[in-house]
């Protein structure tokens, strides 16, 4: 074998999801890196009542990252897209934390926004995460709930009908 036969031709399957990984990348760095990275921390830089704050934030900020950095690998190995409204994922993604609730990546954006929230002590950034909280029901039931009905008709329906919205479903012990 040469060396050439090791390297990936263009158009490849390795060149397809180098370039699927690196939309993935810049998707998640410019809108949770806005919305959650930049935005907060102007938030709270500028905030004048901002208290002494809560380590116990860092709890569900860490936990928060740690769901968004889930979903956002989710969509990119199981839906074949990106979080990007312009570059979504080509099939509806239901693994993951997606088998618990529909939205995890805004329930974990919510959960970081929270953490952060406590830890700068930062009302105003708190009325920012309730604010985020309500944009995001809206744009679900609004918006990306319809387009999914639209695009994925038969696997929507089942998935909707047992996946809840929002929070899990305690399981009941028989």
């Amino acid at each position: 074998m040469c060396v050439s036969d090791a390297l990936p031709l263009a158009g490849s399957d390795t060149n397809v999801a180098g370039v699927l990984f690196l939309r993935a990348l810049a998707a998640f760095l410019l809108l949770p890196g806005t919305f959650a990275g930049v935005i907060p921390a102007l938030i709270v830089s500028n905030d004048g009542s901002r208290g002494n704050g809560f380590s116990v934030g860092w709890i569900p900020l860490a936990l928060g990252l740690a769901i968004l950095i889930w979903c956002v690998r989710d969509f990119y190995v199981a839906g074949k897209g990106t979080l990007a409204p312009w570059d979504p994922p080509k099939r509806l993604v239901v693994v993951g934390l997606y088998r618990f609730v529909r939205n995890p990546m805004y329930v974990g954006l919510m959960v970081l926004l929270i953490g952060w929230a406590l830890v700068a002590g930062s009302p105003w950034l708190a009325s920012y995460a309730a604010v985020f909280a309500i944009a995001f029901h809206l744009r679900v039931i609004l918006y990306e709930e319809p387009r999914l009905k639209k695009q994925f008709p038969e696997d929507w329906a089942a998935y909707a009908n047992t996946v809840p919205r929002w929070l899990p479903r305690l399981r009941r012990k028989n």
